[in-house]
């Protein structure tokens, strides 16, 4: 359970590192915290690919008409299942502590880098932000404005998510980017880190 939570903390603060940071960062940070994984990961990976071995000779001592390759490829499939799983246990824990987020003391910072970020992708110099009520008391919604040389309001309470919604045009476009959000958009990138580290390769 320790190491679960660790792998939590780290993609948890991936996402941190996101918020802040420019795109052209990215790599370099996601390499950095696969390292991080990897150090963490490795008892437990071991652990598990030695039973996945053990239970692959079973099954050649039952199964003895049966070729190694065969074997072999059993195992394969059943340390990706298992690897799946995990991972997909990591993702959801992390989804369900994105909120914990709020409490961090460099959260307005992030809150107005979504914001930031969010306005930058529509181009717009008029727009509504809708926020969480921590998110909407951490926005300096006049600094941005200056900044962008726009004119941003606050919208109404976001009643789920963590972050900010920018709507612009009548409400005809918006960009969501709430934690909940960047964290699926930023999945399919984490998750073939986080994968290559827990099957031993190199990210």
């Amino acid at each position: 359970m320790e190491a679960k939570s660790q792998d939590i903390e780290m993609l948890e603060r991936a996402i941190m590192v996101e918020a802040r940071e420019e795109a052209d960062q990215l790599q370099a940070e996601a390499k950095q915290k696969a390292d991080a994984i990897r150090k963490r990961a490795q008892e437990e990976a071991e652990a598990e690919r030695k039973a996945i071995l053990e239970r692959a000779r079973q099954d050649a001592d039952r199964l003895r008409s049966q070729a190694s390759a065969t074997a072999q490829l059993q195992a394969r499939s059943a340390q990706l299942e298992q690897r799946e799983k995990i991972l997909d246990g990591v993702f959801e824990e992390v989804k369900k502590q994105l909120g914990a987020v709020r409490k961090r003391p460099d959260y307005g910072a992030i809150a107005n880098m979504l914001a930031k970020e969010a306005l930058t992708q529509l181009k717009v110099t008029e727009a509504e932000i809708r926020a969480d009520e921590s998110t909407l008391k951490a926005l300096k919604l006049d600094e941005l404005s200056k900044e962008l040389n726009g004119k941003f309001t606050a919208g109404s309470k976001l009643e789920e998510g963590t972050g900010v919604v920018v709507s612009a045009s009548g409400g005809k476009i918006h960009y969501d980017n709430t934690l909940e959000t960047r964290l699926s958009r930023l999945q399919g990138t984490l998750r073939s880190s986080v994968y290559k580290v827990l099957m031993g390769e190199k990210a």
